[in-house]
């Protein structure tokens, strides 16, 4: 199915492209596909460098904190629910460890360490494929959380609203967390089904329990503050549970008495390799996703749901939004620009910038972290991780259009 998308991009982009030539509404269309295609490929190329020095930082640390015996500790804890979720990977596996440091960070909004981690943990599944070229079903189903995973405290984007000059920058964190809770339960709903996962099974009610009570008694600490407030809180929160982790890491290993020092270069040069393995996947998911936008294609979209909203006798405004909507799984970058364009259009605190927001907070960028986890560990076949991904993305789209009508409207 991948390799169907990815044409597609390419083949969308020459009709548009030629359409627009023969019209004569853009006689430099062909020129501005080429040149989107090279900015692109140095865009890869300046991605997988950006990596390297976080990369080579978590994986080092994570070597640390294996031979300390934390990850094995972390396993254990978490070997009731994984084994029911992913029973293809034992219950004292390693990979089980880095899935959860890697869904913890991403549930903090902590975006730098989430990748790293996601890129150990799916090499650590990637060491139980009996197909190495195919995605196991542990794999699909911890691409699709990562995907959809909730993002607790969104800080990122109260900043970019504050730089915006919003009056309210931390007033779109309800709707934000009703739409990657919404995607986050379609996707793992989407893989269960797919994979017939028993999510009936008393210990994943009773973990998702649990997960709900601490995330209302969450909320009721935070959701009453003021934005300023709210912000430096949850920044604080973020930042503070991140250095925490790394103290927690290097401590496991002083207990062991290791030396942390050796450890820690060991592991940061396997950063170094897993970086370059990702420039030619990310390359072809990034030119294929410039063509697209550059031809237009996404434009001629916009203008088609437009009109046949306006026909259903529905009220139009998010349409604006859209761009981002749709960017969002194809482009971070992209969905970031396109929100930004929003905010600068039509006001930050807008109807359509605040849905923008929204949308950009609910999901991951689908087919980027597709790109760049399986591209690391060499996987081509995707299986279902796209379609249970995309329906995700779906989900948390349109709850972040219906939440910001209901919050905004």
């Amino acid at each position: 199915m991948l390799n169907i998308i990815w044409l597609s991009f390419f083949f969308l982009a020459f009709i548009a492209a030629l359409w627009q030539w023969l019209s004569g509404n853009n006689p430099e269309v062909f020129s501005d596909l080429i040149a989107s295609s090279f900015e692109m490929a140095s865009l890869a190329v300046e991605i997988a460098l950006g990596l390297i020095g976080v990369m080579a930082l978590w994986l080092g640390l994570f070597r640390v904190a294996e031979h300390g015996g934390l990850i094995a500790v972390i396993s254990r804890v978490m070997a009731p629910l994984f084994t029911r979720l992913m029973p293809e990977v034992p219950a004292n596996h390693p990979a089980l460890g880095s899935v959860t440091m890697n869904l913890a960070a991403n549930f903090l909004g902590l975006d730098n360490a989430a990748t790293p981690m996601g890129l150990k943990a799916m090499k650590d599944l990637q060491t139980l494929n009996p197909d190495p070229d195919t995605a196991t079903n542990a794999q699909i189903l911890f691409l699709v959380l990562n995907t959809s995973s909730v993002t607790l405290l969104p800080v990122t984007i109260f900043l970019y609203r504050a730089q915006q000059g919003s009056a309210e920058p931390a007033a779109v964190f309800l709707p934000i967390l009703m739409a990657t809770s919404a995607s986050t339960l379609v996707g793992l709903l989407s893989v269960a089904w797919v994979q017939k996962l028993k999510l009936l099974d008393p210990v994943v009610l009773a973990w998702f329990g649990g997960f709900a009570v601490f995330l209302a008694a969450l909320l009721s600490w935070i959701v009453g503050l003021p934005s300023d407030l709210l912000t430096a809180r949850s920044a604080f929160i973020g930042n503070l549970l991140l250095f925490s982790i790394i103290v927690l890491f290097l401590i496991s290993g002083v207990k062991r008495r290791l030396d942390c020092y050796s450890l820690f270069v060991e592991g940061a040069k396997e950063g170094f390799n897993v970086a370059i393995t990702i420039i030619p996947f990310l390359l072809a998911m990034l030119v294929g996703i410039g063509v697209f936008r550059a031809s237009g294609c996404l434009d001629i979209l916009l203008s088609c749901i437009r009109s046949l909203v306006l026909w259903l006798g529905i009220n139009a405004d998010f349409v604006e939004a859209l761009p981002t909507a749709f960017m969002k799984p194809l482009s971070g970058s992209g969905a970031r620009a396109m929100m930004l364009e929003t905010m600068n259009t039509y006001g930050v605190d807008s109807f359509p910038a605040r849905v923008a927001a929204t949308v950009q907070g609910s999901t991951e960028t689908t087919f980027y972290v597709l790109a760049v986890y399986f591209g690391s560990v060499g996987i081509r076949k995707t299986r279902h991780a796209i379609t249970c991904g995309l329906l995700a993305d779906v989900a948390g789209i349109s709850t972040a259009i219906v939440a910001c009508y209901w919050f905004f409207g």
